[in-house]
């Protein structure tokens, strides 16, 4: 279950029509600890071409093989990438966390910026015992700190 302003999100309709995505917060309650991340809410999947669409393919130059669709991400289920929360996830302990959506978000490049803005605002890095980040864009790490 995913929380937005004390509302529960449940279906991909329940986001404004503009949402590309959302900055989310996993909560380990028996730990207290936090995960802060990024999630989308549609991806683009390269699906090889039927035989039947290959055939109805006309016009000079090289035909293509393959074509984009876009379905909806696994933001329902998802909990966060970090190794130890993959860990609780595979061993069945969804009641163990929260889930709450910090803030919608419009664009990609938008999303990379919210995320980055709120890893900063909550200290991550510097609160190692709080927060299960250990970087952040892949430039700046925890372990910088200790």
């Amino acid at each position: 279950m995913w929380l937005y302003n004390e509302k529960v999100i449940e279906n991909i309709e329940d986001f404004p029509q503009d949402t590309f995505g959302f900055i989310y917060m996993t909560t380990h309650k028996p730990s207290g600890k936090s995960y802060i991340g990024k999630k989308v809410l549609y991806h683009n999947v390269k699906k090889k071409l039927t035989k039947k669409e290959l055939t109805e393919q006309t016009g000079p130059g090289r035909k293509q093989q393959s074509k984009l669709v876009t379905k909806e991400s696994d933001w329902k289920t998802y909990y966060g990438s970090a190794k130890p929360i993959l860990e609780f996830i595979k061993d069945g302990k969804q009641e163990d966390f929260t889930r709450e959506i910090l803030q919608l978000v419009p664009n990609k490049k938008l999303l990379t910026y919210y995320e980055c803005k709120y890893l900063f605002e909550y200290g991550v890095l510097e609160n190692p015992n709080g927060y299960f980040n250990d970087n952040i864009l892949g430039k700046f790490f925890s372990k910088d700190f200790a």
